[in-house]
């Protein structure tokens, strides 16, 4: 019987991996989370989750919103390119109903760099101008 959670290759699980994502990586953000990427050679997008006390001090409510996260990735982890993704809350995070996270989710992944049709080609951007021209 398979599950309906995430995959372990699908996951980040180690701290190394979370520290390369901190040290060089490109971002992405919105009013509710802020993502941390960057390519890898294992052919699919890995997701890992940072979700501090600083959102919220309760549990459930941290755990709320990780579950909408790896909900919305599982929609889509099957188009995006082969990149390692670490999703942030921000605390304005808490207090938003479940759907408006989704909407927002999705907004971020559509700003995700795809992959063009060579792959030794870095990622690019898929939308808008580049960071100096905002």
């Amino acid at each position: 019987m398979s599950s309906a959670g995430l995959p372990r290759e699908a996951r980040l699980r180690r701290p190394g991996e979370f520290a390369a994502l901190r040290n060089s990586s490109g971002r992405a953000g919105g009013r509710c989370f802020h993502l941390r990427y960057r390519d890898n050679e294992l052919g699919g997008a890995r997701l890992g989750l940072a979700i501090s006390k600083r959102v919220s001090k309760r549990a459930v409510e941290r755990n709320r919103i990780k579950r909408l996260v790896r909900e919305s990735f599982r929609r889509v982890r099957h188009r995006l390119p082969a990149i390692d993704l670490m999703v942030m809350a921000r605390e304005q995070a808490a207090g938003v109903p479940g759907p408006e996270l989704l909407g927002e989710l999705e907004a971020l992944w559509q700003k995700l760099p795809t992959r063009t049709t060579d792959p030794a080609e870095p990622l690019k951007r898929s939308d808008g101008p580049s960071t100096i021209e905002r």
